[in-house]
């Protein structure tokens, strides 16, 4: 079988060794500074996306700093997505910032397209992706409640929930169901990176389960030669 194609988007976290068995019941609450700064991010992120939309479709390349600047909201929103809702694999406070943190354990990121097609730019974020609309409908429980996505009812949501009911009676996230819960992000986050233009890459309708990326799926290094 030939090896998986490498995709342009990383979505990475590492488990907390020991996290709280309660904490998990407030952190939605003590997110709320979060929350309303992504609700600004959010807009202003659309706004980006329009007008990425234009620049592709004249000149085949996504503006290099609204690129950064797309991949940096989805990057604060994962952090606070999986500090708070998704896996709730972390207790350490998401920073506010759109930058990489090294030492927080959730990292997002996509490897710049030096070109994109003029093409698909037109169809990919509406009709070609609809069969993954659908898919990831059923896991966060439909597509815009939240920058990715990732808030609401679904499967998400659900196995989170059971996740930290688990982890309070005995003191232990279960570590498949962490894997397959990253599984499910990192499938929505390939969604999300396309429909947004990101990406001429269609997501495989595939779980690469676990915190990290399997080596086939490492975003390759820059060609510092261009």
């Amino acid at each position: 079988m030939p090896p998986a194609p490498v995709s342009p988007v990383r979505l990475e976290a590492s488990l907390d060794p020991r996290l709280s068995r309660w904490l998990w019941l407030v952190k939605w609450l003590l997110a709320i500074p979060h929350y309303i700064v992504l609700f600004f991010l959010g807009i202003a992120f659309v706004l980006v996306t329009i007008v990425a939309f234009f620049a592709i479709l004249f000149t085949a390349r996504y503006p290099r700093s609204l690129f950064d600047f797309n991949v940096g909201v989805m990057r604060w929103n994962w952090r606070v997505t999986y500090y708070a809702h998704t896996a709730l694999g972390t207790d350490r406070y998401p920073p506010f910032t759109l930058a990489d943190v090294p030492d927080y354990p959730a990292h997002f990121d996509v490897a710049y397209p030096e070109r994109l097609s003029r093409g698909l730019v037109l169809v990919k974020w509406w009709l070609l992706a609809i069969p993954q609309y659908i898919v990831v409908g059923f896991f966060a429980g439909g597509w815009g409640s939240g920058e990715h996505g990732w808030r609401g009812g679904g499967l998400m949501p659900f196995l989170s929930l059971v996740a930290v009911v688990i982890l309070a009676f005995t003191a232990r996230y279960p570590g498949h169901l962490y894997d397959f819960l990253l599984g499910l992000a990192r499938w929505v986050a390939r969604v999300m990176a396309y429909a947004a233009l990101m990406t001429d890459q269609y997501p495989p309708f595939r779980l690469d389960m676990g915190g990290q990326h399997p080596p086939s799926a490492k975003i390759p290094a820059p060609d510092l030669s261009k």
